[in-house]
């Protein structure tokens, strides 16, 4: 009975990280063409289930055949109209199987076959041990001169030669739970779920029967220009099992992105699970894989090369599998299967495969294509190969025999275009949300799907309506929902967050805070929300109100956002402290080491209008008007309250940006593509403040994949303020006096110890993703990655806004001018020590090193700080901990 209720913890824990990280995929299609069949299914051992990886098929009395990748998987298609199919591979006896034919003479071919092959008795009448081991070459290799003649043509095979190209494009995404058990499935605490198991799926994962839970069918037309180079993909129809709000289904649309982006075979690097990996056709490629010429076959009616090819280093960055290579002069990848090796430090992967086939262009324009470099002679080739299937399936998991996630997606294209020229309208961007016609009745994906849906796959949509009927189910997903985004739905209302409930500081003491906001049940177009809360130590009550507009007919959790929000809060605010994907009162924040006796008392009312673009760039104009108090050890001199009255505009541009939609912030999706990021604020009188000035601030972010060395994610940050202001309105640096790691703070760095007008900031921060961990036989099992970071700040103050040299109001300089803005003094410890600084020539320096995937999801660093270790309350050394879910 415990093994039964482990097994069910699982499923739900399951269950969460599905919902959570959405990885999906899809099952093998193709369309269905006029005039030519499609065969799919899977060849399996006949004696024990096992699927038979690279068998291979052909049409007999045809040129028409194919091979199973490396899951068992086949997709075979003829225009022959009586099919006898052969089947062979090493280790087993040669197999027939004749397909029927319907009432037309057509074969009848609707469902996935499944081949049984009968293994080979093997003789083995001698051993023979030779004690030296054949030495790998490049040189005089055949097999790298048939890929030195691919990498030497690829440019020209490529799609992207075309002038023009378009098609249709039909994705389908499905994942599953994998390593299903049947002591689970007879468990009596599932008893009003067990109805789900009616719809296992016994050939998807080929030896390992999984059950789909979720399905999504979306169909669009791509359009591309080569010059000046444009594309565009339009969605004409969108289909999904949908989970009536408890998960947001355009995060799930962004997650299915990130795990499954589109894979070009052709590039030199390959962005695949959030890290690089070299092509296997890159031009560099011959330097880190081994090829080997297996055999010559006949693939879907093209003479081919099956090259077998395998990382130099096993633990590298780098794919395995086939490449099968036209034998016409072309050098075109004709097919590739592609997987990932198991000892690569891939997080939550247990397996990851990649199978993509390509045909020749429709119109065989034919060009001479120069020398070959191996054979001397002239060769010949048609210009283009087009991608026709992709097929991505991945294996997720936290342990190998656990349960398990089973994702998979799959993309069809056809009705290819080619050099038709393309109006520009073809390449406006559209906002597919806002189109409510994507959402189609059955007929019309009956007619348009390039594959007609399984019974399996048809009944996902069935089983999950059931489902969300069922009560015990509604009250699961409440649960996953307050885990997750930390809020409990009460229909028209929720309340949350639940992680700021409670929180703890020197000052306020014990903190219990309540707060909430409406959801769209009560508006589409308004939403309020604020929260209450009461500190035992000041014994002061706190508050916040807001509203926020929406006016591009969205949600404000929908993107491109077009808002207005008006806001009035009244609560405490630590200097120096900002924070980045954490919500304001985290309990987690409340233990801190060193000194935290410093507050900011405010009550700030805030108007801001934001304004998103499809392209992502954003503005937003806002104004502001605090009124700020000090709090524990801070002092604004002989003045009770300091008045901030400012305009600002915030620029944003993050081209080609993903990320997940939360309730309280966005999680970003990190790729290749850089951030630009540009804030000006004017402070005046006349906005109702006590000074004037002018605040500009630069971000720039950007991350770099360095080949197979792991990724590395760099900041840029510098910034400005003109006039002459007191301390709290010059730049605080960030510091994190908490112990969980920060990225975008300094974390050795004490709250209000340094002050700036002027500054320049860069953060480095590598991941090495494994590349020493991994070459360590004892440690390499553990999936462990390398951290390094470097943070360095560069800084000064200008004498004007210096009070140790033009005075302050507590020691106004000699002939000051009435009505003269005064500085306040700076902060001082209990003992009248200074306690806030400017930084000289020498910039402030710290590092860290990490390791991080501790458990899956744990990065401990070790920060030390280089420079001005004499301030008081300071540590040279700290130990840092971060939650972290990484692929």
């Amino acid at each position: 009975m415990g093994k039964i209720k482990g097994q069910i913890m699982s499923w739900k824990k399951a269950l969460i990280i599905i919902l959570t990280l959405l990885s999906a995929g899809t099952y093998s299609m193709h369309a269905q063409l006029a005039g030519k069949s499609y065969i799919r299914g899977a060849v399996v051992d006949g004696k024990n289930g096992e699927p038979v990886p690279y068998a291979v098929i052909v049409v007999d009395g045809t040129t028409d055949g194919t091979g199973t990748d490396s899951e068992g998987r086949f997709l075979l298609v003829t225009t022959a109209k009586k099919i006898l199919l052969k089947i062979s591979s090493m280790g087993y006896l040669p197999s027939e199987v004749s397909i029927p034919s319907d009432n037309s003479g057509k074969p009848a071919v609707s469902e996935p076959l499944t081949i049984r092959l009968s293994p080979a008795a093997v003789q083995l009448d001698a051993i023979v041990v030779k004690a030296n081991k054949v030495r790998y070459r490049n040189k005089d290799n055949p097999a790298v001169m048939i890929i030195d003649s691919v990498i030497h043509y690829k440019e020209m095979n490529r799609s992207k030669n075309f002038d023009f190209l378009s098609y249709e494009k039909y994705e389908k995404v499905i994942f599953s739970f994998s390593n299903v058990s049947e002591k689970l499935k007879e468990a009596k605490m599932l008893g009003k779920f067990k109805f789900v198991f009616d719809n296992m799926d016994t050939l998807r994962k080929p030896g390992q029967p999984v059950l789909p839970v979720y399905i999504r069918e979306q169909l669009s037309d791509y359009y591309y220009r080569r010059t000046p180079e444009a594309k565009n993909e339009i969605v004409k129809g969108d289909k999904m099992v949908t989970f009536e709000g408890y998960l947001d289904e355009q995060g799930i649309g962004v997650w299915l992105n990130y795990l499954y982006q589109d894979i070009d075979l052709y590039d030199n690097n390959i962005l695949f699970l959030t890290n690089q990996f070299i092509s296997p056709i890159a031009v560099t490629a011959p330097a880190f894989y081994r090829y080997y010429i297996m055999d010559t076959l006949n693939v879907s009616g093209a003479e081919c090369y099956k090259l077998y090819f395998s990382p130099r280093n096993k633990t590298d960055f780098l794919f395995q599998g086939y490449l099968y290579i036209t034998a016409d002069g072309s050098f075109a990848v004709k097919r590739a299967e592609i997987e990932v090796s198991r000892q690569i430090n891939l997080n939550w992967i247990k397996d990851a495969r990649i199978v993509q086939e390509f045909e020749r262009d429709p119109e065989k324009r034919v060009q001479q294509a120069g020398v070959n470099q191996h054979t001397g002679t002239g060769q010949k080739k048609s210009t283009g190969w087009l991608l026709t299937l992709d097929e991505i399936s991945l294996d997720l998991g936290y342990s190998r025999n656990g349960l398990g996630v089973y994702g998979q997606k799959s993309v069809s294209y056809r009705k290819f275009k080619i050099n038709e020229p393309l109006a520009e309208s073809n390449f406006r961007v559209r906002d597919a949300r806002a189109d409510t016609t994507l959402s189609k009745p059955e007929s019309y994906w009956e007619e348009n799907r390039h594959t007609m849906l399984s019974a399996t796959e048809r009944g996902i949509y069935r089983t999950i309506d059931t489902l969300k009927k069922i009560p015990a189910f509604k009250r699961t997903m409440n649960i996953t929902r307050i885990i997750l985004a930390s809020y409990h739905n009460f229909g028209k209302f929720e309340i949350g967050p639940v992680i700021s409930f409670y929180s703890y500081n020197p000052i306020e003491g014990s903190k219990l805070r309540i707060g909430g906001r409406s959801t769209t049940a009560l508006s589409k177009w308004f939403n309020y929300d604020g929260y209450i809360s009461y500190s035992f130590g000041d014994r002061k009550i706190k508050y916040n109100l807001g509203t926020t507009l929406s006016f591009s007919g969205r949600t404000i959790y929908e993107f491109p956002v077009q808002s207005l929000r008006l806001s009035f809060q009244s609560d405490t605010k630590v200097p120096g402290q900002e924070l980045y994907f954490v919500q304001e009162g985290n309990a987690l924040l409340s233990i801190k080491r060193g000194v935290d006796d410093k507050l900011f008392y405010n009550k700030t009312f805030r108007a801001e209008y934001l304004h998103e673009f499809e392209n992502h760039f954003s503005y937003s104009l806002g104004y502001t008007h605090t009124q700020q108090k000090p709090g524990g050890s801070i002092t604004f001199g002989n003045a009770s309250v300091l008045n901030i009255g400012e305009a600002s505009l915030a620029l944003r541009y993050a081209p080609k940006e993903e990320f997940y939609q939360r309730k309280i912030y966005r999680i970003p999706v990190a790729n290749k593509y850089p951030i630009f990021q540009f804030n000006y604020t004017f402070g005046s009188k006349l906005l109702g403040g006590d000074y004037n000035y002018h605040l500009l601030r630069l971000n720039i972010y950007k991350r770099f994949y360095p080949s197979v060395v792991g990724y590395t994610t760099v900041t840029l940050e510098g910034g400005l303020v003109l006039g002459k202001v007191p301390y709290p309105l010059l730049e605080i640096h960030n510091a994190n006096q908490s112990y969980l790691y920060q990225s975008t703070t300094y974390n050795l760095m004490n709250f209000v110890e340094f002050v700036s007008d002027k500054y320049a900031s860069l953060f480095v921060d590598h991941c090495f993703n494994g590349f020493i961990f991994n070459k360590i036989p004892l440690i390499k099992h553990l999936g462990l990655r390398e951290m390094l970071t470097f943070k360095v700040l560069y800084g000064g103050l200008s004498d004007k806004s210096n009070p140790a040299i033009s005075g302050s109001n507590v020691n106004p300089p000699s002939g000051s001018v009435p009505g003269d803005p005064l500085l306040f003094p700076f902060p001082v410890d209990k003992d009248g020590n200074p306690a806030t600084f400017i930084l000289g020539k020498t910039p402030y320096v710290e590092m860290s090193v990490g390791i991080s995937n501790i458990f899956k999801f744990v990065r401990v660093d070790l920060v030390r700080r280089i420079t001005y270790l004499d301030h008081p309350n300071v540590s040279k050394y700290g130990i840092r901990v971060r939650l972290k879910f990484d692929l």
